[in-house]
């Protein structure tokens, strides 16, 4: 016996929505990143399989949750701080992987757990969900395709997101996912 409950669409059912829905979806998605990578609790839980549909938006609050976990790597920080192994304090930069394929990603189950900070569930996020370089079920693009045409313009979104996905700057990927949170968060309260 199988129990099921349904918590709502897909997020791949809202890959065509309206930009500011999409915006809001896409500061959630930056959020859960932080959240399992930063929490009182000093446990990370790494997403290892980050794709839309892994993911749902609840109908009645409109919030992203979390439906398929099966694939999370669970690291205890506190214990990787105590235990001090071969360079846990030097920051983890996850490698970027330009696969031809759908939901890609590139990462050392033991490097993730063997470091206190660690970059992997921003890579994640950015990488197959919100940048040009997500692909999913025949289309690119990502959650933020198609932005608005002042915003396209500006070029601070896709700047954030190259170097969220795809880092030039060494540790670029931390500052730009804090900056990315920012942005989305400024983005969703003036289209609110």
């Amino acid at each position: 016996m199988v129990a099921v409950n349904y918590v709502g669409e897909e997020l791949w059912s809202y890959f065509n929505a309206p930009w500011e829905k999409r915006v809001d979806l896409a500061w959630q998605l930056m959020e859960i990143a932080e959240q399992l990578t930063n929490n009182d609790f000093e446990f990370a839980l790494y997403l290892l399989d980050v794709s839309f549909d892994n993911f749902a938006v609840g109908p009645r609050d409109g919030k992203v949750i979390i439906v398929d976990a099966e694939n999370v790597l669970v690291a205890d920080k506190r214990l990787i701080r105590q235990n001090k192994p071969e360079n846990w304090d030097v920051w983890y930069e996850s490698k970027f992987d330009d696969c031809d394929k759908e939901a890609c990603l590139s990462f050392s189950k033991e490097i993730l757990c063997a470091r206190a900070t660690v970059d992997h569930n921003y890579y994640a996020v950015c990488q197959n969900l919100l940048s040009r370089h997500a692909t999913w079920r025949g289309t690119s693009g990502g959650l933020l395709h198609d932005p608005p045409s002042e915003i396209a313009k500006d070029g601070r979104l896709e700047a954030l997101l190259d170097e969220c996905t795809n880092p030039k700057k060494r540790y670029g990927r931390f500052q730009a996912a804090k900056e990315l949170r920012e942005y989305l968060a400024q983005l969703s309260n003036n289209v609110r």
